[in-house]
């Protein structure tokens, strides 16, 4: 039987810790994998390097990685009077909804935006600016449609350039608000995975960047099994919690697209499963309660509430090869290769994990959701973590350093 606590009862005041602005690491290691890597098991913490992750991995286990890729977000146009307007996209809204959909578009998209001195675009004025594409000169434009909704339109010169080609040649590196720093041309390559593969996210799944080709080379070598599903890091990742009861936070939703190889070895797979970063936790977990849903006959769309997992106290539920195995059945009666949905999945202390056994995740914020995420995971010892890395000065945040967490 499961029999979850009062999610009511948490408190954001609980999950807070001094962050000496110090300890945040403005910029990343010259090396990837040369990051510290706190370990957690069995309630005992001991301290590597990331590179010594395979040997800390049993054999046969299975890694699923978050193979989302970052893209330049931060578009910069100059008005004639000179002002510049940066329009940060959010959310595509048309001709699709879809991430890996609307960057493959040769037309006019839609986003919702944040926009920075929006008080200086005026009414039906149009933005332009020029970029190089394969040498070939491009004007793109952006017209704002709803000011109070903030949706722009964008459109280009050109044919067939598509939105992703726009994006990477005008953009800018999305970095985190508290690195408090421009972006530089060495974020490019490195506030990015070397696995990453599908445009979309405006945040990295910071947790895989200190994986290089070497160490995935060892876990191969060492029978690590690796599976890739896609999460679309949004910017709501950095959005605080301002509520003390954290169950009035409103939770940001992101896409996620699953392959059906993947689920067919997590339907398969024995051993244990290893998430890279709270994105492929959040996927992977959601992904299991959609399960639940086609197994309980309700409604099939693939879209998790943030608070869904909650509301099933006392009843039995199925196991991961079960919830799993149902996806499969429903998407090979389909004929779907990949499914995508969404999630805002709110993982938080009372959590019952269903999927995964370990997690290696960065060190995050004070009073955030994915501190959250952490104490669900490792008990009242996420504190005794937490200090145990600041005492011994390890680097917090995106550009940080890593730890390997084990379910207790």
């Amino acid at each position: 039987m499961l029999k979850y606590p009062s999610i009511e009862d948490i408190r954001l005041s609980d999950y807070e810790y001094i962050l000496p602005e110090q300890r945040i690491a403005k910029f990343p290691l010259e090396k990837r994998d040369h990051s510290k890597l706190l370990h957690f098991h069995s309630g005992q913490i001991s301290h590597q390097h990331f590179y010594e992750l395979p040997q800390l991995l049993p054999s046969g286990s299975l890694m699923v990685f978050n193979n989302t890729k970052v893209i330049p977000a931060r578009l910069i146009f100059q008005r004639e009077t000179g002002a510049k307007i940066e329009i940060f996209l959010l959310k595509p809204l048309a001709p699709s909804t879809i991430i890996n959909e609307i960057m493959i578009q040769t037309q006019e998209v839609t986003w919702e935006v944040m926009i920075g001195n929006l008080k200086k675009w005026k009414g039906e004025e149009v933005l332009q600016g020029e970029v190089f594409i394969q040498g070939k000169p491009c004007v793109i434009s952006a017209k704002l449609l709803n000011r109070d909704q903030k949706t722009v339109s964008f459109s280009w010169t050109g044919e067939d350039i598509p939105f992703v080609s726009i994006v990477e040649a005008s953009g800018e590196v999305p970095l985190p608000p508290y690195l408090n720093r421009e972006a530089t041309d060495e974020d490019k390559p490195r506030y990015q995975t070397v696995y990453s593969k599908k445009e979309g996210a405006v945040a990295a799944p910071t947790a895989g960047l200190h994986f290089t080709d070497t160490v995935l080379e060892e876990l191969a070598n060492k029978g690590i099994h690796k599976e890739f599903l896609t999460l679309h890091v949004s910017a709501g990742t950095f959005q605080p919690i301002k509520e003390e009861k954290v169950t009035e936070h409103p939770m940001h939703s992101e896409q996620v697209v699953v392959q059906m190889e993947t689920v067919k070895r997590l339907a398969q797979h024995m051993e244990k499963v290893i998430a890279v970063g709270t994105t492929s936790m959040r996927s992977l977990e959601s992904l299991y309660w959609y399960g639940v849903k086609l197994l309980l006959d309700q409604d099939q769309q693939f879209f998790i509430p943030k608070l869904y997992p909650y509301k099933h106290e006392l009843k039995i539920l199925p196991s991961r090869s079960e919830s799993f195995q149902a996806v499969e059945d429903f998407m090979d009666g389909k004929g779907l290769k990949e499914i995508t949905g969404s999630t805002e999945i709110f993982i938080m202390p009372g959590y019952d994990f269903k999927v995964c056994d370990g997690l290696v995740t960065n060190f995050h914020q004070p009073s955030s959701t994915l501190i959250l995420l952490v104490a669900a995971y490792t008990g009242k010892d996420w504190r005794k973590i937490y200090q145990e890395a600041l005492k011994n000065d390890y680097r917090f945040l995106s550009y940080g350093d890593s730890s390997l967490l084990w379910k207790q």
